[in-house]
């Protein structure tokens, strides 16, 4: 059961891209494709609006991903040197920090020094970088993945409504478009919500709402403007 927990914790950083990258795919595409053919466009139109809402979508995500994780990545490698230094130039003082921590969480101080003098023997830097900083194999950083998995992410999920809008009557584009978007978009927040034990209703409700409320802005906006043109 460890162990799962572990893998589960293990996964948390690109499994936070990837959902938040087929949230954005779906919504953002959604949203582009059914302001434009509100506004009259030709199908030809739409199809170039989605495919160009995709690809630069998809970019972007990996790009800030990558930026935001790197610069986390960074901000770990910095705590990990400074720790190093620390626990060649105050060793008892690293040794009484680690076993404040232990017995703080209800162990014994005399056990808690003599289990923090253990650990620290065996591998002082990482059992400080777990216990003091939060950092571990697990959780560590990692760039290259979250990115890649942000942008596939959001090209799946792009591709939806993008793939609805070349299927869909036409004419009828906005209507089955922000349909079928809200019905992924539904479906995913439920997902989400039960793999983080939360409350999948309100989860659904809130995701749904907010899609819903940007796909109407912005079919509005593409109605006006074709209306002005």
């Amino acid at each position: 059961m460890a162990n799962d927990e572990q893998h589960i914790a293990g996964r948390m950083t690109w499994l936070r891209a990837a959902v938040l990258g087929a949230n954005d795919g779906i919504l953002s595409t959604a949203s582009l494709i059914a302001g434009v053919a509100s506004a009259d466009a030709t199908p030809k139109s739409i199809l170039v609006a989605g495919i160009a809402g995709l690809v630069a979508g998809a970019l972007s995500m990996a790009a800030g991903e990558y930026v935001s994780v790197s610069s986390q990545g960074d901000a770990e490698k910095a705590d990990l040197a400074r720790e190093k230094k620390e626990l060649v130039e105050q060793p008892e003082f690293e040794l009484q920090e680690l076993a404040d921590i232990y017995a703080q969480r209800g162990v014994d101080p005399v056990l808690a020094r003599e289990v923090a003098k253990q650990l620290m023997a065996r591998d002082a830097l990482g059992v400080h970088a777990r216990e003091e900083l939060g950092i571990n194999e697990q959780t560590t950083a990692q760039p290259v993945l979250a990115a890649l998995s942000s942008a596939a992410s959001f090209a799946a999920g792009a591709a939806v409504p993008l793939v609805v809008a070349v299927l869909a009557p036409e004419g009828r584009v906005p209507i089955f478009v922000t349909a079928a978007s809200l019905l992924c978009l539904a479906v995913l927040g439920a997902l989400g919500a039960k793999a983080g034990a939360a409350d999948v209703w309100k989860a659904t409700a809130r995701v749904t709402f907010w899609g819903a409320l940007a796909m109407a802005l912005t079919a509005f906006i593409g109605r006006l403007s074709g209306i002005a043109v």
